[in-house]
């Protein structure tokens, strides 16, 4: 049978390769064919995929990966083509997903959201979750990533599109001119070396302290903007110097800050919990993380984690998920810089608030808090977090990675704000540029599933090389104009990478993880202007 019946129960797929196909495909090494891969990959739902164990060698637990028709296609396209060159060149997701099950201490299964695509270790969009009382168990930096906390933020106003468009230009200009952007971009916020240890240490509470955030916004954030286990001392001096200038800067890459119009809204009861009920109403999404700062964390851990391997004869499938023991010094000493990292990245996010509400207020001649700018929330979305959840029947103390996924706790959890108790936490999912953005909420489901997790984006479809060498960045800056969306880039030439083309479509991962039950739709938001770097 030539179809994928044999696969997963199912010949709705968009694809059926011959048995020619099969045997072109098979590697050179005698390794498994594509079809002999595929046994291994069978559909549980209209929404979702397990991968059974021996699909990698040394799988302590199964993996699971969610998707929708289209958003499947691109999965095993990815496999198929791992497959034809003969295990050269990346890994596919579907294997990295596999690859985390491997790990010591994983527990119930290697989860990915449907924005996934490979990734550096981890695959984007996976979470996995680690005994934290089996001695065994394992942290590893590349299921964080390297831009630690990189995260969503969005605030609300009490202005129309109707107010905004007369000066929507003027605004865009405003904004991209307040808040630093780009490769190598420095932060206007004055910072010295003392300074940086203590919003290290501090986070949020630094920003407070300094003016530079408001009480409440605290209460709508992940952590309330602090992670107490965070110790400067454990960062790296190289690490300090790159953050030291970049404090308030969003950066490059998939980094933003958007002007945004509620265009739907699917919950009005949660909705109005958030202040962004009503059609038309305004807010701005930031998007960014711990700079150059965070990546330094993570690379320095990385190089003593592999001496550490070795000193303690570990190993994985692929070098690139290095680890050590939780409970070992150099886990802790991870974890502690980590959680710096992650507080720099909200003092980072909260200087950016600032900057934003000084934007708007000088356009509108107002004050921040006449045009109602509050935090609704904010996410992070590359962490690892300690957490209780259910397995197997019991509560357990877990260390949750997230890379390239969203905490999404359901209504009634303990750590989410007494403001959303009734509705579930605020999940705040990224466009692309150009595209529409979405606030979703938590679930039971999810809780049960995916350790109280989502999707984080759009998920790359296209490599940023691939995305360079196919579109001209005159052309994505002309459709967007078209869309009446002001845009406003460092780097013209670097809009190739960020175009909507690279990406999967936004709404299909949304609408999985909808339909799948792990999240909730609330609130759709279409772009008015994007300041990039």
């Amino acid at each position: 049978d030539a179809s994928r019946s044999n696969c997963f129960g199912s010949k709705t797929f968009s694809f059926a390769p011959s048995m020619t196909d099969f045997g072109k495909m098979r590697r050179h090494t005698g390794a498994r064919s594509f079809a002999d891969e595929c046994k291994f990959i069978k559909r549980i739902d209209g929404t979702s995929f397990q991968i059974d164990k021996g699909f990698v060698p040394g799988m302590n637990v199964p993996g699971k990966f969610y998707a929708n028709k289209r958003l499947e296609t691109l999965m095993f396209d990815e496999l198929k083509l791992h497959v034809q060159r003969g295990e050269s060149g990346f890994l596919p997701a579907v294997k990295q997903i596999a690859n985390v099950a491997s790990l010591p201490g994983i527990v119930k299964r290697s989860v990915a959201m449907p924005d996934v695509h490979a990734g550096y270790g981890f695959a984007i969009g996976n979470v996995a979750a680690f005994d934290m009382s089996d001695p065994s168990a394992v942290v590893s930096p590349g299921g964080v990533g390297f831009d630690i906390n990189c995260g969503v933020r969005l605030l609300r106003t009490n202005l129309l599109e109707k107010d905004v468009k007369p000066v929507q230009e003027r605004l865009a200009q405003a904004l991209f001119d307040h808040i630093p952007v780009g490769v190598g971009s420095k932060g206007i916020i004055p910072t010295t070396a003392k300074d940086l240890d203590e919003a290290l240490e501090m986070g949020m509470d630094w920003s407070l302290r300094e003016g530079y955030a408001w009480v409440e916004d605290k209460e709508h954030c992940e952590e309330y903007g602090r992670m107490l286990n965070a110790d400067p001392t454990k960062v790296s001096r190289r690490a300090k110097k790159r953050g030291l200038p970049q404090l308030g800067t969003l950066g490059a890459g998939n980094h933003y800050a958007e002007i945004q119009v509620v265009e739907e809204v699917y919950d009005k009861v949660a909705a109005k919990r958030m202040g962004i009920d009503t059609k038309g109403q305004i807010c701005v999404m930031i998007h960014s993380g711990s700079r150059g700062l965070g990546h330094q964390v993570a690379t320095d851990a990385l190089t003593v984690m592999e001496s550490t391997m070795a000193r303690l004869g570990l190993s994985t499938n692929d070098k690139q998920l290095a680890c050590a023991p939780i409970n070992s010094k150099e886990g802790q000493d991870y974890l502690s810089s980590m959680a710096a990292a992650a507080n720099y990245a909200w003092v980072n996010r909260s200087s950016m608030t600032f900057l934003a509400r000084q934007t708007f207020a000088k356009v509108f001649k107002s004050t921040p808090d006449d045009l109602d700018m509050h935090v609704i929330y904010d996410v992070s979305h590359n962490i690892a977090k300690i957490e209780e959840h259910m397995v197997d029947g019991r509560l357990k103390k877990l260390l949750v990675h997230r890379k390239g996924a969203t905490r999404a706790f359901p209504p009634h959890h303990p750590l989410i704000p007494v403001d959303y108790q009734t509705i579930g936490q605020p999940v705040l999912i990224g466009g692309t540029m150009g595209t529409c953005s979405y606030v979703l909420t938590g679930t039971d489901k999810g809780m049960k599933d995916t350790f109280g997790s989502t999707c984080h984006g759009a998920g790359r479809a296209m490599s940023r090389n691939r995305s360079r060498n196919t579109l001209d960045y005159k052309q994505v800056l002309d459709k967007l104009g078209k869309k009446g969306i002001s845009i406003r880039v460092a780097s013209p030439k670097l809009v190739m990478e960020e175009a909507p083309e690279s990406y999967k479509n936004v709404t299909d991962v949304v609408d999985s993880c909808h339909a799948a039950g792990i999240s909730k739709k609330c609130v759709k938001l279409r772009p008015l202007a994007v300041v990039k770097g």
